[in-house]
């Protein structure tokens, strides 16, 4: 066999497995999807929005767990994307290859790829046990250290996309450093740090393990963020494991609309990051 005939040899196989665990990673993302739908849309009502998580054997829905979830995540991505975008600024613009910047990056690597459930344990250690109670501050601080490295590697990295001449050029008419920062690069860079955002959002949406720890649950109305919220990822976990029927309806419904949230947001971001490259 001579050294073409074995490349293309190769290639096809290659071409041929990928080919088949593409297919086989859509099939099963299908049927998720297709098992969610069957299973949630049913559920899907208007009692599912305005009424409270109901008792076992009884009507309801998930209008405290929704607005515990909105409480929750936004309350997160305030405390985080401005730690998230001061230190990716920081890293782009500043610090550079110093030894104190590869620090920060190591240690934002090593946050992107932790177990969410320790970053729960941890905020319950730092919060929730000299507290002595379960808060929504809690559960928003822990999904806050996920939202950080994630808004901190899309900055740094959308930063160091803005050609150098912008830079000189503002500071050749005198503008000082912080204000090229803000005026010129943050302008340039707006779309993918905003992309960032929405990847953020979209990571804590679903998260059970840190709101477990912190935040749990409250199958009443509250948005007290001082006492247990409800929210929709530990809806779902009690919930599916429950023997009753209608709160595992509920369960369905619940996943249905933390899917859709999440599969709309990484289009918001296909399109945005689209959009960016083109301008």
């Amino acid at each position: 066999m001579n050294l073409y005939a074995r490349r293309k040899l190769i290639n096809n196989f290659n071409m041929t497995i990928s080919v088949i665990t593409t297919a086989l990673g859509v099939i099963f993302l299908a049927w998720i999807l297709i098992v969610l739908v069957v299973k949630g849309v049913g559920a899907i009502n208007w009692s599912l929005f305005t009424e409270m998580t109901p008792p076992p054997g009884s009507a309801g829905g998930l209008a405290n767990a929704l607005v515990g979830s909105l409480l929750i995540t936004f309350a997160a991505v305030i405390i985080g994307t401005p730690i998230g975008v001061m230190a990716g600024t920081y890293l782009a613009e500043y610090g550079e290859k110093s030894f104190f910047a590869e620090s920060v990056r190591m240690i934002n690597d090593i946050l992107l790829s932790a177990p969410s459930i320790i970053i729960g344990v941890f905020v319950y250690g730092l919060m929730v046990l000299p507290m002595g109670h379960f808060s929504g501050w809690a559960g928003s601080v822990a999904l806050a250290i996920i939202v950080i490295p994630v808004v901190l590697s899309t900055t740094e990295n959308m930063l160091r996309l803005v050609p150098t001449q912008m830079r000189e050029a503002a500071a050749a008419l005198g503008a000082p450093r912080w204000l090229v920062i803000s005026n010129i690069v943050y302008k340039a860079a707006i779309t993918g740090m905003v992309t960032g955002v929405i990847l953020a959002v979209a990571r804590i949406t679903g998260e059970t393990a840190p709101l477990l720890f912190t935040a749990l649950n409250n199958q009443f109305w509250s948005t007290n963020m001082n006492d247990s919220m409800a929210n929709l990822p530990v809806v779902i976990f009690q919930f599916a494991m429950s023997p009753y029927d209608d709160w595992r309806e509920l369960a369905w419904a619940a996943a249905l609309l933390i899917t859709t949230l999440v599969l709309g947001m990484n289009i918001l971001t296909r399109v945005l990051m689209r959009s960016s490259g083109k301008a």
